[in-house]
């Protein structure tokens, strides 16, 4: 089980090596009322981590509000 779980790290870590380095073009990117000018791969990046932060933010919201009996959930 260790092993499959190796394999996969190491094939989507290649799979994501792949399509940062296939993404390399510049492109403007419009923040609020600034233009910004980054490669495509910091751009998927960029958008990866926010997504991933705003998923645990979430989470540890909705885990930590209490139900109506007081008890708190656990996962």
């Amino acid at each position: 089980m260790k092993k499959l779980k190796i394999i996969t790290i190491v094939v989507i870590s290649i799979l994501a090596l792949v399509v940062f380095l296939q993404n390399t073009d510049s492109v403007e990117t419009q923040l609020l009322f600034m233009t910004v000018t980054m490669s495509r791969a910091l751009l998927l990046i960029l958008t990866f981590i926010l997504g991933f932060a705003a998923g645990i933010i979430t989470t540890s919201y909705v885990l930590r509000k209490s139900p109506k009996d007081g008890k708190t959930r656990r996962g």
